[in-house]
């Protein structure tokens, strides 16, 4: 499917649909729980389901020898060092903006994908990195782009962010995987999840069930099933179909979708700014993900 033009804007949409709305989710849990037991919550049960639907579907769990060093470090990277960044992140500056800044990921990616992948980036993927970062800048704001509310220690952070999970890609990029990519996944949150779940208990444990409001319930369940569980294995179905361009400039739906979801859920005002910015993302996802035109054949020389 995804070697199909149609299959890949589809994946695409999916992708930044669940992911999108994640943070309106995520916003409304951390209103009842804090955010290193959140992370605990969600890598634990991510990782549980993911395992559950592996056996279920007669997978093997056990990765083969030479994919456990490049789990433990795509999940260091892709999941526990971009959770703990953003954590941080948001904590020095405004929720919106330091997601506009981890965004800038593809920027890296590509950046990255050329030395260590060889994927050197052609003339529309340049204009579809051009595009998706200009969105993103109209995103961000005037106010930001002047330099005004933003924290250089929160910038700093969400630049580690951006920057971890880009090497991510890029790992799970240059790995040859025959195990499952549903066990891949499960094993990458299991990673995460160990030293989360120790953070959690030295700062006062979970919270109990019992003792979260209904809405918590359900974006918690939102953010599991649907964040942790399918949007993450479809994440690196794609990095193992598509270039690392073509995926990473995927992912700029994403903030689109998350403001368009606070906008809807949160009550967030509608600016001009953020209907320029989804504009310039669809031309950027559509420069990367058409098909490629055929070039004319040359008639034969007699």
């Amino acid at each position: 499917m995804l070697n199909l033009p149609a299959g890949r804007f589809a994946a695409v949409a999916l992708l930044g649909l669940f992911w999108g709305l994640n943070w309106p989710a995520v916003k409304i849990a951390l209103a009842e729980v804090p955010p290193v037991p959140l992370r605990a919550i969600g890598f634990s049960a991510g990782a549980l389901i993911l395992f559950a639907l592996a056996v279920l579907r007669r997978r093997g769990l056990l990765p083969r020898r030479g994919e456990i060093l490049p789990i433990l470090m795509a999940g260091m990277l892709n999941i526990l060092a971009f959770n703990l960044f953003t954590a941080f992140g948001q904590l020095n500056m405004a929720t919106s903006r330091a997601a506009i800044i981890a965004f800038t990921m593809p920027a890296w990616a590509a950046l990255l994908a050329w030395p260590l992948l060889g994927e050197r980036p052609g003339l529309r993927q340049a204009v579809g990195l051009a595009c998706g970062m200009a969105g993103l800048a109209v995103l961000l704001g005037v106010d930001a782009l002047r330099g005004a509310a933003l924290s250089p220690l929160g910038v700093g952070f969400m630049l580690g962010a951006a920057v971890s999970w880009a090497l991510g890609t890029v790992v799970m990029k240059r790995t040859t995987w025959t195990s499952s990519m549903i066990v891949v996944t499960g094993w990458q949150y299991a990673v995460a999840a160990l030293p989360m779940i120790v953070a959690a208990a030295l700062i006062g444990g979970l919270p109990s069930p019992a003792g979260l409001s209904a809405p918590v319930l359900g974006a918690l369940a939102y953010h599991i099933v649907f964040s942790i569980g399918l949007a993450q294995t479809m994440w690196f179905l794609i990095v193992r179909r598509l270039s690392v361009g073509q995926a990473t400039l995927g992912t700029l739906l994403t903030p689109i979708v998350g403001v368009s979801g606070s906008v809807l859920l949160l009550g967030d005002a509608l600016t001009w700014n953020m209907l320029a910015a989804l504009a310039l993302v669809l031309a950027a996802v559509a420069c990367v993900m058409g098909p490629v035109p055929k070039r004319a054949k040359k008639p034969a020389v007699a």
